[in-house]
Formats: structure tokens, C-alpha cells, sequence
């Protein structure tokens, strides 16, 4: 399986991204802002960081880079998808998932471990997660407020659209609407959350339990890839 990575000017978590894509047995690659060729990926990740200095608001500029026509294409053909923390905003500013992500109720940037909860393990994001598991990662944004008007976000909860939610004791970082951490289209393959699965892929770094998010993309891909056209 071959997964990218896009790098925009600003992102600083992609090499932990690649990392933790190989590690989940991946072939992994960089795939550059400018470029609109996605080399044969057969899932994305768009990696945290701060893209394009997250002026005007996070997220905002980076969904006009030139590969997004192609990350947008990749996931209408029903390619994976993953958006983590600024990818995540990056998602949401481009519609490819529902919502905006705008300023922690806090005013402040929030770097913390928390609890997350999975509210659905048949997606090809945590279908690896075992029942009843809560995952330990760290949260690192200044904009990871979650939120979408009331009747979409009834919608939205209707459909089962909330992947992950902010567990106790830790609580909700950053005032996001019904703790929601993460979502998903609703088509099933574009995701987006907030904590970093990629900083909590060994043990030595803490907690090896983003690396189960990863398993389930890659194998999801793989399964995907391996269905008869």
C-alpha cells in the first residue's frame, strides 16, 4: 500500500506522519503543495502544522494549493482520506468534511494528552481499534474548536457522523460542540480530528495508540485496492 503525505509550506508534522504510515506498513511518500500528480497514493494524509502561516484563519489558504483539486478527486473516486489537526482544518475549509474549526474557547494554544473516545469501529479509520477501547494521544492546535449549526450538527450526530469524542478525565481541550473531537463524510472515506495519531505511535513516545488509526487506513486501503473493479 502506498500512502502520501501532502506538505504544505508550514506543515511540521509530516515526517512524523510518513513515520507512523511506515510503521502500519505502508509505503509512504511526500507529496508537495504544487503538485497535482498523487503518484499512485492510495490513501492521503494531510499532516499538522501551520500551513501558509495560518493566515487569514486556519486552513483557509491551503485549500486553494494545487494538489487539492487532486486530494478532492482522490476522495470523490471514494480514495482515503485523512486529515490530522491542521489537515483537519484543511478538510473542513475545502467542504470535505462538515463543520469549521475556529479558536479554542481557552484563547490559548492547548498541547495536552487526552482521552479519546471511538464512537464507531466500522470505518476504515478505526476498524482496528478494539471494542471498547479509549485511545491515549496528544492534542497540540490554537483553532480546534469543532463546531456547525444546530440542525446540521443534529444531522450530523444523526447519521453517526462523529468518529471520536474527548473522553474524561482530560475533557474537551477546546469547547468543540458534544466533545467532538473528529468526523467523518458521509461517504465513509474522508476523515478529520484534532489529536495527533502520529505523535502516539510508539510506546517510547507515550502511548502507541494512534498507530491503530493507522493500521486501519492502511488495511482499508488494501482492502479496497484488492476488490475487482
Amino acid at each position: 500500500m502506498k500512502v502520501g503525505v501532502v506538505v504544505f509550506p508550514g506543515s511540521n508534522c509530516d515526517r512524523d506522519a510518513l513515520h507512523a504510515a511506515r510503521l502500519a506498513g505502508a509505503e509512504a511518500l511526500s507529496l508537495w503543495h504544487e503538485q497535482t500528480d498523487l503518484h499512485g497514493a492510495d490513501a492521503l494524509i494531510l499532516p499538522g502544522g501551520f500551513a501558509y502561516g495560518d493566515y487569514l484563519r486556519a486552513g483557509a489558504l491551503a485549500r486553494f494549493s494545487p494538489i487539492m483539486g487532486a486530494v478532492s478527486d482522490h476522495a470523490a473516486r471514494g480514495g482515503l482520506v485523512l486529515g490530522i489537526c491542521n489537515g483537519f482544518q484543511i478538510l473542513a475549509e475545502a467542504g470535505l468534511v462538515p463543520g469549521a474549526l475556529v479558536r479554542n474557547a481557552s484563547l490559548r494554544f492547548e498541547h495536552r494528552w487526552i482521552r479519546l473516545r471511538v464512537e464507531r469501529r466500522d470505518t476504515p479509520f478505526t476498524s482496528a481499534v478494539p471494542d471498547g477501547m479509549t485511545l491515549r494521544m496528544p492534542v497540540a492546535h490554537g483553532e480546534g474548536c469543532y463546531v456547525l449549526p444546530a440542525a446540521d450538527l443534529r444531522s450530523l450526530e444523526e447519521r453517526r457522523g462523529v468518529l471520536f469524542r474527548y473522553d474524561s478525565p482530560e475533557g474537551n481541550p477546546n469547547g468543540s460542540a458534544h466533545d467532538i473531537a473528529g468526523v467523518i463524510d458521509q461517504a465513509g472515506n474522508v476523515c478529520g480530528l484534532m489529536p495527533h495519531p502520529e505523535r502516539a505511535s510508539e510506546a517510547v513516545l507515550g502511548s502507541d495508540d494512534g498507530l491503530l488509526l493507522l493500521r486501519s487506513l492502511v488495511a482499508s486501503a488494501a482492502a479496497a485496492v484488492a476488490v475487482p473493479a
